[in-house]
């Protein structure tokens, strides 16, 4: 394999801002449950098998029950996620893959209401 950038290296301050950019996500106004849940959908979606392998530890360690771990992928299938949950993930899907048109006005409204402008904004910064 070849040796890729080390961006650390390469950008220390850009990195750790990133890294503090990261840590202030955590105090956001998303509930952490829902924040692991976003992170390991995003990671599954855009195929990134060592992020989804961290994002499932950390929702482990957080308390997150291994069956809705397995179900996050079938999410719109599973009984195991509330409205909020939903509105989340749906959030997330729809940034991942932003159609070219935006986001859909009934995507939106669907999601506003189950989360608050300042969650809606926070949950944003997340799955950017």
């Amino acid at each position: 394999m070849t040796q890729r950038i080390n961006t650390h290296q390469q950008s220390p301050e850009l990195f750790k801002k990133f890294v503090d950019f990261s840590t202030a996500l955590r105090h956001s106004s998303i509930e952490e449950s829902i924040h692991d849940l976003v992170n390991i959908r995003a990671s599954q979606i855009n195929g990134c098998a060592f992020c989804v392998d961290m994002h499932v530890k950390e929702a482990t360690i957080h308390g997150e029950r291994p069956l809705r771990l397995h179900h996050i992928a079938v999410w719109r299938e599973s009984p195991l996620f509330s409205a909020r949950e939903r509105a989340a993930l749906t959030w997330t899907e729809i940034l991942t893959h932003l159609p070219t048109e935006g986001v859909p006005d009934d995507v939106y409204e669907r999601v506003r209401s189950q989360l608050s402008e300042k969650e809606l904004t926070d949950l944003t910064f997340i799955v950017m």
